[in-house]
């Protein structure tokens, strides 16, 4: 390994709102026409781009005094190769993070809190002022860690997609998601709107919408009132959630195996029955994705290798 202060560090970025309507609109002034417009206050997105400007100054002007570093757009990150000693640094909200973890192995990540008054930055636990004590630490591994348990999504053509919060499977569409799914010895056929697969952090996002609502629709329809609240997982739990989003029951679709739990010595099957349109996405990013259309099947696991944040 490199002397510390040799280790390259990688700083991912990402693009504010101002600048991706910029990117649409081709100037700030049209943009500010566009938003405007629409009764929209522009200044919120001004106030949010200068902000995240200055901060990303403070970024920089660390990592120069650093020596050797790296800066990419989170766009770039499914093609991007990290070296093996790189120290990998995120700016921006807590889905920046999440995105850039599941692109590592082994890596220590560092979230910076562009804006602690905009987000909450549960990921974010340091501002840019914080960076160069915290790669002197980092390098030197004088700081610790919190372990994050990924899930992962393994298909019979060798492709593999990982997730930081969750894993959806189903169609791109609004229309419905056609599949088998097994778990140990059940077994079934399903239409439904998908499924999510949660780790330990995502049991606090999007499965929780899904639980929530969930119990909520029951008990209006005269369901148990005192059921347990609802309770996530530690972000390093060796175990993984699962949910099917609006299950339909017919002559050809059941709705038994809707929901359950993973460890790390089993898999959940999923075997496409759609001939168009079937898709595997992590964390969100629906860009970053797997086809998953007719005979393609997903394994999904706990994954083999885990997310290191920095604290």
């Amino acid at each position: 390994m490199p002397a510390d202060n040799d280790r390259k560090i990688v700083l991912v970025t990402r693009k504010t709102r101002l600048e991706e309507l910029i990117a649409k609109y081709l100037t700030a002034a049209q943009a500010r026409f566009y938003v405007e417009h629409l009764g929209a206050d522009f200044s919120d997105y001004q106030r949010e781009h200068d902000v995240y400007q200055a901060e990303r100054r403070v970024t920089v002007q660390a990592l120069e005094q650093w020596g050797r570093y790296q800066i990419i757009d989170r766009s770039f990150l499914p093609n991007f190769i990290f070296g093996p000693s790189d120290i990998v640094v995120a700016l921006g909200q807590d889905g920046v993070v999440a995105n850039t973890m599941k692109y590592l192995d082994g890596h220590s990540l560092i979230g910076l809190n562009p804006d602690a008054k905009r987000y909450d930055g549960i990921l974010l636990p340091f501002v840019p002022r914080d960076l160069p004590a915290l790669l002197r630490e980092v390098a030197a591994e004088k700081r610790g860690h919190k372990a994050v348990t990924m899930a992962k999504a393994a298909l019979t053509n060798g492709q593999v997609l990982y997730a930081v919060n969750d894993l959806f499977i189903g169609a791109r569409t609004h229309t419905s998601a056609v599949y088998e799914i097994a778990l140990a010895e059940q077994r079934e056929r399903q239409s439904s709107s998908g499924l999510i697969v949660a780790t330990g952090l995502g049991s606090t996002a999007w499965f929780k919408s899904i639980v929530t609502g969930s119990l909520a629709i029951a008990g209006a329809f005269g369901g148990s009132a005192g059921s347990p609240p609802y309770l996530p997982q530690a972000w390093d739990a060796g175990a993984l959630r699962f949910a099917v989003r609006e299950p339909f029951p017919s002559r050809t679709s059941q709705v038994t195996l809707v929901c359950g739990s993973l460890d790390r010595a089993e898999h959940l099957s999923v075997r496409s029955l759609m001939p168009e349109n079937g898709v595997i996405f992590s964390d969100g990013i629906e860009a970053d994705r797997l086809d998953f259309n007719s005979g393609t099947e997903a394994q999904i696991t706990v994954a083999d290798r885990e997310g290191r944040l920095v604290v």
